[in-house]
This record gives structure tokens, C-alpha cells and sequence, in this order.
């Protein structure tokens, strides 16, 4: 009886911080300060939409696009400018360094990356003590074209030995971890090798403890673009990846980094996330031209649950597991799983569906609840 026990009250101690029944679990979280969230109230839901005496808030009409899930969003809004970065602008907000040219005429790619630490906020009054990379959780989505050679000029300004390590084609002594790249507080390493393969990729810290590092914010998108040139069987898909290119210009693109947080330290997740902010699209959904094709980079850097996903409503995607090809991996499907690390491409079109709000969330339901679902906008143009 008493293992029962103790399964529900870690359960509903997790809800109640997001539902803000419970004072005392936002004071207890070593490092959360005035954490806000749902409440319902006798005859509303947390929206306020009217329910009828004897209902509940998922039968009652919804108020807004909050409604669809019975308004189970968290109540008020994160201050994007004192954390130094907006969700809605990270969907597209690419780094793409410097470019100059080598002796032997090929293109060099240059990013600087420094570590630091930073108090975010993760959802309403709720802080979280992070250490990331330029400021900002997830770190800059850095973005270059297969065959430039790329440097990164990585500064470690945190309290910990921190390092970059990148998901690609790179020599023992790159590899971002101890004895290759991993640097004390005050130091810097430069990271140099070829971008290879194209696709979808990520970066991360590679200190130890590693889950400790990666949870606490250490991570970012690293997207190779494809050579048309080295794929001329395939050009036409290559230049539509092809940032710049006329191409490419028709899609619509967004870099969505599944993530969560932990914010008592007892290794399960109380907020879940895209892009760091719980239900930052689900109040602020995604704004998508019906006409135009539609490009995610998805990646996945959830800790302390072995599987996430993304589930699209009332649509069907192709996708591209890791982004290493020209064709799809997986071909009409609306839902991909994902373990840690994990990252694809999906591909979908709205031009044959009536304008109006489509949700998209993973398909495990605690996720959704704790924050990670949202909305897609689609309507006859966006500005």
C-alpha cells in the first residue's frame, strides 16, 4: 500500500506545481520562485469558459485556442526579454557565422559559442538556474552547408568545465569530450573540421555527469544543408534545404527543440517544452500560409524520459530520420517517436485544409499537460 502511495503523491505533487493548488511544492523546488498555473474555479475552467453545473471544462465550449485542451495552459506569461530569447523568434531565428575563404578556395565557416550561467524563466514566475550557450536555452540553431569547413571558437564564461560536442563527421581530437575539447571556466577551444554529413543534427556538452550538463540547458540545433551540386540526381530537393536559394524561399521553416526540466533535482520532469517555454504556442500559436509547404527540424533533448514525440492534428507529414536523406524515411505518417538525441525532418502542407487553428503535441499525455503542445495558425497569407 504504501508504494501506491507514494506512486500517486509523486504524481499529483507534479500536477498541482503546474496547477498551483499546492503553494509549498513551487517553495520547495530548490531553485523555482513563484511558480503559477492553472486553477479551476467551481463553474469555469482556467480559461474561463462558462461550465454548465454537472460538466467540466472539456465538454464546455472553449474561450480562445487555450480551450482545446480544456485550458490546461499555465496562467499569465514568461518575460522573453529579461530571459534574452522569445520562442516564437527561435522557430527562426538561424546563426549562421561568418564566412571567408581558405587558400584553397573553399568556403570557411566561423561561429563563436561562449558557455554561461543564466536564471531562466521556463513558465510563469517559474525561474530555472541554467548553463548555456550564448545566453539562451536551446542554444543558437547553428545552420551551414555540407563540404564548408566549419570553426567554432567556443569561451567557457560558466562555473563548471564545459565542452561542444557536435553530432557529425569530426577527428578524435574535435570530439568535445575529456582530453578533446572539454575546457575549464575561463578557457577556450577551437573546434574545427568538415560539415558532414547534411542532415539534421545537434550539439551538446559532453561533461560529466552528462545527463546533469544536457538537462540543465547545454544543448542546440546543428542543421547541414545538402550541396545541390554534390546531388544532382536529387538538385531540386537539395536547393529547396538550401538556405538562400530561390528554393528555399517557398517553405516555410522552423527548428523546434524538444526539451524539459527537472526543477526539484529528483530526476523527473515537471515542465515540458518546444523551445524551452511551457505552452509558449499553444497561447501564442505558430501563424502558417495555407499555400506554403511547411520544413520542422525536430530534435529531441529530453532527459529523464527515454521516448518523446510529436503528433500533428488533422494532417499527415513525411519525414526524414536524422535528415541524412533526399527522400523520406517514413512517408504519411502523423506521428514520429523519438529517443534522446533523436532528430528528423517533417515535411506537411496545409494547402487542401480549410484556414483555422491545428494542434500539434506529443502523443504522451503527461507532456501535454506539463506544457508541451501547441497550435499552428493557418491562414489564406501571413505577412
Amino acid at each position: 500500500m504504501g508504494g501506491m502511495q507514494g506512486w500517486l503523491q509523486e504524481r499529483l505533487s507534479r500536477r498541482l506545481l503546474l496547477a498551483g493548488g499546492v503553494a509549498a511544492a513551487g517553495a520547495a523546488a530548490a531553485n523555482v520562485t513563484g511558480a503559477k498555473g492553472e486553477a479551476a474555479h467551481p463553474g469555469h475552467d482556467a480559461g474561463g469558459t462558462a461550465v454548465a453545473p454537472g460538466g467540466d471544462a472539456y465538454t464546455a465550449g472553449p474561450s480562445g485556442h487555450s480551450g482545446a485542451h480544456g485550458a490546461m495552459v499555465t496562467i499569465g506569461e514568461v518575460d522573453s526579454g529579461r530571459n534574452g530569447f522569445d520562442p516564437g523568434a527561435m522557430l527562426t531565428d538561424w546563426e549562421v557565422g561568418t564566412l571567408s575563404t581558405l587558400p584553397d578556395g573553399r568556403t570557411l565557416r566561423t561561429f563563436e559559442i561562449v558557455a554561461e550561467d543564466k536564471e531562466i524563466e521556463i513558465a510563469p514566475g517559474v525561474m530555472f538556474l541554467a548553463w548555456t550557450y550564448n545566453g539562451r536555452v536551446p542554444g543558437p540553431a547553428l545552420r551551414a552547408t555540407e563540404g564548408e569547413r566549419l570553426r567554432v571558437v567556443f569561451r567557457n564564461y560558466g562555473s563548471h568545465p564545459h565542452s561542444i560536442h557536435f553530432h557529425g563527421i569530426h577527428a578524435a581530437r574535435m570530439d568535445g569530450v575529456p582530453g578533446a575539447g572539454l575546457i575549464g571556466p575561463g578557457e577556450e577551444f577551437v573546434y574545427e573540421f568538415d560539415a558532414r554529413p547534411f542532415g539534421c543534427h545537434l550539439y551538446h556538452c559532453h561533461a560529466l555527469p552528462l545527463k546533469r550538463h544536457i538537462h540543465k540547458g547545454m544543448y542546440g540545433a546543428f542543421v547541414i544543408d545538402p550541396d545541390p551540386v554534390r546531388h544532382p540526381e536529387q538538385a531540386a530537393v537539395a536547393r529547396s534545404r538550401l538556405l538562400g536559394s530561390a528554393e528555399n524561399l517557398g517553405w516555410q521553416e522552423f527548428v523546434m527543440v524538444m526539451n524539459a526540466f527537472d526543477t526539484n533535482f529528483d530526476g523527473e520532469n515537471e515542465f515540458y517544452a518546444v523551445n524551452t517555454v511551457a505552452h509558449a504556442y499553444m497561447k501564442a500559436p505558430i501563424a502558417i500560409a495555407r499555400s506554403r509547404p511547411v520544413r520542422i527540424y525536430l530534435v529531441n533533448v529530453v532527459e529523464f524520459d527515454p521516448i518523446n514525440s510529436f503528433h500533428l492534428h488533422g494532417n499527415f507529414f513525411d519525414y526524414y530520420d536524422q535528415g541524412t536523406t533526399l527522400t523520406p524515411t517514413l512517408k504519411t505518417v502523423d506521428l514520429i517517436t523519438q529517443c534522446q538525441a533523436q532528430r528528423g525532418i517533417l515535411e506537411f502542407s496545409f494547402a487542401e485544409h480549410e484556414t483555422g487553428l491545428y494542434m500539434f503535441h506529443p502523443h504522451q499525455s503527461e507532456f501535454t499537460e506539463l506544457g508541451w503542445v501547441g497550435m499552428f495558425d493557418v491562414r489564406e497569407d501571413v505577412a
